[in-house]
């Protein structure tokens, strides 16, 4: 039995269902289908903190979609669970693969640019300043994309780059 139709939570349940009838009445090839299947299942399994599971549906959803904005999706999705991993580099991986297929995803920016100020801070820990203002450097400027796509968030970041002096806005 497939993963969605084990699950037992309401919320998952519902999107499901949804999901099922959307398949039935849109227009799609078996592939699409499949890979969708693939999709739904792993976001599940990653809703779960079952990265490895979800890992194995993404990479098999990467393999049978086509549509490179629906496969931006799921590598950014495959990018969330490396960084939930600690497995920062293939994060930043995922997250520019996600973003060649589609350069609107904000939050793509946004988790790369955690990431730059996390190695940030780590450098500053081992007494390397030139590398850390290296890394803020790239932050910023992730995070200065993620805030011309979506201008209302990421306030957090945007006080750092005030503070720091990366960035004014007008």
């Amino acid at each position: 039995m497939p993963r969605s139709r084990a699950n037992g939570n309401f919320i998952d349940k519902t999107f499901s269902i949804v999901a099922n009838i959307l398949l039935r009445i849109i227009p799609t090839t078996s592939g699409e289908k499949k890979a969708f299947t693939y999709y739904r299942d792993g976001m599940l399994a990653q809703s779960e903190g079952n990265y490895a599971e979800a890992l194995q549906n993404y990479y098999e959803a990467t393999r049978l979609e086509i549509d490179p904005y629906d496969r931006s999706y799921i590598l950014y999705n495959i990018g969330l669970i490396h960084t939930s991993n600690g497995e920062h580099t293939k994060a930043l991986e995922y997250y520019f693969r996600a973003l060649e297929r589609n350069p609107f995803l904000p939050q793509a920016f946004n988790n790369m640019a955690v990431i730059c100020h996390y190695r940030g801070e780590q450098a500053i820990l081992q007494g390397d300043s030139e590398i850390a203002e290296a890394w803020f450097d790239q932050a910023a400027e992730y995070w200065k994309q993620a805030i011309a796509l979506t201008p209302g968030n990421y306030i957090e970041a945007q006080n750092w780059l005030k503070i720091t002096k990366r960035f004014e806005f007008e």
